[in-house]
């Protein structure tokens, strides 16, 4: 079993879609020449040419317009956003055309398209490169979300939204992209899109993370049971909507504490959601008050100050602390 970056996890993905399915073709800024800005496409246009991996005009609501329109007609494109950043010039189309088709269709024109970008912080970018706008998309009727934290989940995620009959936004932490290897089957793998996974098994506190916070979470996890004695419970999401609530509960009903790791800012987040659903459905079995470490409420900083921004291990330990220390 190869071990792979994610880079390389995201491609072979979409190389096996392609081969099992010619109804599959890619198109973004620079993806086809340049194998995209991360190299996630990289050779993909020499394999299967012009009509299936295309390079666009710099004009995201164009890609995104274009692909809806394919997917309409029975083709299953997957269009790059060069940066999640840039999905603001196209969310007329996301709003009102991708997430939309299938309802105002009547169910005649399913939309069966995944629309990948890189997001988060972490790699000293510039202006709208660095947000993380999951929240955006959870809110949005008719589509569906999910963040990969690794190469194995990547490659398995990435496979199952191409698959699905409906609008799927498939984010990339960028800041995995070769942060590490994992093994990898050569043989083709999906997952089902809605199932969190438990990372590591643990009866104290439930810790949920996501995407590049999977990190900072799983070494903060390990520092707690080796430092302080509390054994974590952690719960990688993997899919932001449908959220796999039945894992969050049963998880925080066993520990009884519980503690959200988000890169986003606070207001308004996926851990709020988070948090409605388990004073919805666990609050009898809360211990301490739910915390949340996350962004600030602020746009992104620059490269020079971002590592403030970012929740950090450090971070993690002392909040989960915090969450201990109630009786």
């Amino acid at each position: 079993m190869p071990q792979m970056t994610m880079v390389q996890a995201l491609n072979l993905a979409l190389d096996q879609s392609m081969e099992s399915d010619d109804r599959v073709c890619l198109m973004g800024e620079d993806i086809g020449v340049n194998g995209g800005v991360f190299r996630v496409t990289q050779n993909l246009l020499k394999k299967y040419g012009e009509n299936r991996v295309m390079d666009t005009p710099l004009a995201e609501c164009s890609i995104i317009g274009t692909a809806v329109g394919m997917a309409m007609y029975g083709l299953k494109p997957v269009p790059e956003i060069q940066f999640s950043g840039f999905t603001m010039q196209a969310f007329d189309q996301i709003e009102q055309n991708m997430a939309r088709m299938r309802n105002r269709s009547r169910g005649r024109y399913p939309i069966s398209m995944v629309m990948r970008a890189p997001y988060g912080g972490g790699i000293r970018a510039v202006e709208h490169h660095s947000e993380s706008r999951e929240a955006y998309w959870a809110h949005t009727p008719g589509l569906k979300c999910v963040i990969p934290s690794g190469p194995r989940n990547a490659r398995a995620l990435l496979k199952a939204a191409i698959d699905d009959p409906d609008p799927v936004v498939f984010y990339e932490p960028k800041a995995v992209y070769r942060a590490f290897k994992e093994d990898v089957p050569d043989e083709p793998e999906s997952m089902e899109i809605g199932k969190a996974k438990v990372a590591r098994e643990g009866n104290d506190l439930t810790m949920i993370a996501w995407g590049a916070m999977m990190r900072p979470a799983a070494e903060a996890a390990d520092d707690l049971a080796d430092l302080h004695g509390i054994d974590v419970e952690l719960i990688d999401l993997l899919s932001i909507k449908p959220m796999d609530t039945e894992t969050i509960v049963n998880s925080v009903s066993k520990t009884g504490r519980c503690l959200i790791v988000q890169e986003a800012p606070q207001t308004c987040s996926v851990a709020s959601e988070i948090i409605a659903r388990l004073n919805e459905k666990a609050f009898e079995y809360l211990i301490a008050p739910i915390k949340r470490v996350s962004g600030y409420d602020i746009i992104f900083p620059y490269y020079q100050t971002e590592q403030h921004y970012l929740p950090d291990p450090d971070t993690v330990i002392e909040a989960a602390k915090d969450v201990m220390a109630w009786e």
